[in-house]
């Protein structure tokens, strides 16, 4: 989800080719056997599973043409189907259309832009309205909106692919000074937060390759959780050092020499992760601010 101008070129790689490593963690529709292979190369059994495979992210890479009110409704009709717990959606979504304040707000430009964020306004406005109390004011509470809120977005990405529009998910509005959402967007101060973006529109052209993904042991897990072991872990950095698979988020890391795809990413693109926080960050504060962490017991 960052943008690092020194990769830029990653969105526009060959395409896959079919040699693939040891079948421990898999490429999209990548197995160990080779019926799995096979099944997992098949088409999709109905146009629903089609869908859901043809899932893809354009970085940024959104063209002109813009998303028809009658097709940005029905994904908002569709988002809305997303199961949540006890049917109080507890989130809000909203709906920017102006490409400057999309980009103000993610660091991307699009045809619209869908703001999810954890919400209990409404149901607190609500309890009042009829002489209750309703407080969302701790972490499970959070928690819990938090998962309604995803579970929203993801069903309006399937919504919006179904229908030929492309999107990308995005933290970017975690980017910077995150307060700049709140006012940008007339947010409430007290019981709101905005989780997270999603941008609609069309690519300016085909991806060269669909991105891979995980679908085994250290993925998946049987019957109870268990640790990759040394070997696996070895097995796991080989197929992300695999250029065909596309598992990683750039395809030039050995650009600068590393010897792995995973000496990049600790190294250069998430070494911030490698040590310790030093301080408390913007998220919990906001979070604090918001009303989800009590400042007491934080």
């Amino acid at each position: 989800m960052k943008s690092d101008p020194d990769t830029t070129s990653r969105r526009r790689f060959v395409r896959r080719g079919i040699a693939l490593g040891s079948g421990l963690l898999a490429a999209p529709g990548l197995a160990g056997t080779a019926n799995e292979t096979a099944a997992a190369t098949a088409t999709p059994p109905n146009e629903t599973l089609k869908t859901i495979h043809s899932l893809r992210s354009i970085h940024g890479d959104f063209s002109e043409k813009q998303v028809r009110d009658e097709d940005l409704q029905t994904i908002l009709e569709a988002t809305v189907r997303a199961a949540n717990a006890s049917n109080m959606q507890s989130y809000s979504i909203v709906v920017v259309r102006e490409a400057a304040r999309i980009q103000r707000l993610t660091g991307y430009r699009g045809s619209r832009l869908l703001v999810y964020c954890v919400d209990f306004n409404r149901i607190i406005d609500t309890a009042k309205h009829l002489g209750y109390d309703f407080y969302a004011d701790n972490l499970g509470t959070f928690i819990t909106a938090h998962t309604n809120t995803i579970l929203a977005a993801q069903t309006a990405v399937i919504a919006a692919r179904s229908l030929g529009i492309d999107s990308l998910l995005t933290n970017g509005i975690h980017r910077g000074d995150i307060a700049r959402v709140w006012e940008i967007l007339d947010l409430p101060p007290k019981s709101c937060f905005p989780m997270i973006a999603l941008i609609l529109g069309y690519p300016k052209s085909e991806p060269a390759f669909r991105r891979g993904r995980l679908s085994g042991p250290g993925v998946i897990h049987d019957g109870k959780y268990r640790h990759l072991t040394a070997d696996e872990l070895d097995a796991a950095v080989r197929q992300h050092d695999d250029k065909s698979q596309h598992l990683g988020l750039v395809e030039d890391w050995d650009r600068h020499r590393h010897k792995h795809y995973f000496d990049w990413f600790f190294k250069d693109w998430d070494k911030e992760a490698t040590r310790p926080a030093a301080k408390e960050g913007q998220i919990f504060t906001l979070m604090k601010k918001s009303g989800f962490i009590d400042p007491q017991g934080a």
